[in-house]
């Protein structure tokens, strides 16, 4: 009985050293964190992507900036303004800030027959990031976070 014991014992002894070792040159690294593809616009041939802006609260303004940028923000899942305006048939810039920390948005815009115009990136807040939104015929848009459909407005371009 003794000697099945030392056997037992020499056998987890040298189970944990096996463990406990490491070959030189090897090392833990965590898997990288997984980055959504970049989301494209249906039945446009515009881009979706976005560029990074600096980090904080968007601009102040009327929401249309120089007629070029459309400000707007997300607080509180919600948008801080319901209704923009952008000019029609030229591309413009959303600076879009996510004050939500830790928490998903974005803008979708959608035509009168909710045929996604433009997608923009899902990101994390707190961060601001401006959208590059093609031209959009004169008309109403409706836009929307598609991580929180709950979160809606209206878009005039003209």
């Amino acid at each position: 009985m003794r000697s099945m014991r030392t056997v037992a014992f020499g056998i987890v002894a040298l189970s944990l050293a096996a463990c406990s070792t490491t070959t030189p040159g090897w090392t833990y690294a965590p898997a990288p964190a997984i980055t959504p593809p970049p989301s494209a616009s249906a039945g446009a041939s515009a881009s979706a992507g976005a560029s990074a802006a600096p980090s904080g609260p968007a601009p102040s303004g009327s929401g249309t900036g120089s007629g070029t940028a459309v400000d707007i923000a997300a607080q509180g899942i919600a948008f801080d303004q319901t209704e923009l305006a952008a000019p029609a048939g030229q591309p413009f810039q959303m600076i879009f800030a996510n004050e939500d920390a830790g928490i998903p948005h974005n803008v979708e815009i959608k035509d009168a027959a909710g045929t996604s115009v433009f997608k923009g990136d899902v990101f994390n807040g707190v961060e601001t990031r401006t959208y590059d939104v093609p031209a959009l015929p004169a008309g109403a848009y409706s836009f929307v976070c598609t991580v929180h459909p709950n979160m809606t407005g209206t878009l005039a371009a003209g």
